[in-house]
């Protein structure tokens, strides 16, 4: 696994997990919007710590500056 995140996107991607963590767990957002959210947010957080994003990987995309 090649690193294809920047860092900008990762810290965007955290800042969106908060945020949807955040709207779960104070229940501003319930139900299954709520649980699809959370669950995006999970994915958000576990890319970001990874450095890797399988779409971007999908599709040949880069958000990172280094050359492949």
């Amino acid at each position: 696994m090649k690193k294809n995140m920047g860092s900008t996107d990762k810290i965007i991607r955290i800042l969106l997990a908060v945020v949807f963590g955040v709207l779960y767990f104070t229940g501003t957002l319930s139900g299954t919007l709520g649980l699809i959210l959370l669950i995006v947010g999970v994915i958000f957080l576990l890319t970001a710590v990874v450095n890797f994003c399988p779409i971007y990987a999908a599709l040949g995309l880069r958000s990172n500056k280094k050359s492949a």
